[in-house]
């Protein structure tokens, strides 16, 4: 999946918490809201806050169907308000190859 279609396919599927997303939908979403915030963050911090709460939903649904990908619930990514070692866990089980046949495919 390119870049382009990683962020139109995670606005599309804004509210979606069914099925599964590939690894490469999930880190491009995470770069272009890293940069798109980064960006925004220079030109104004209220642009960039309104910029995060716009994609917080979408954040979290492209990232509980990539936990679906690897044959994890989505509320597994509530580990990642533990500090450091929750956010550790989260990357690296976003990061793991998914597994085709799963029960949320």
């Amino acid at each position: 999946m390119t870049f382009v279609e990683s962020i139109r396919t995670c606005f599309t599927k804004f509210a979606d918490f069914n099925g599964c997303a590939s690894r490469s939908e999930f880190w491009w979403w995470a770069l272009f809201n890293l940069l798109a915030g980064v960006v925004l963050g220079i030109v104004s911090d209220k642009l960039s806050l309104v910029f995060s709460l716009v994609t917080l939903v979408p954040y979290i649904a492209v990232t509980a169907r990539r936990l679906h990908d690897t044959d994890r619930s989505g509320w597994f990514q509530l580990i990642g308000l533990i500090p450091i070692i929750g956010w550790i866990v989260l990357i690296v089980w976003c990061a793991q190859e998914g597994k085709s046949p799963n029960k949320y495919s």
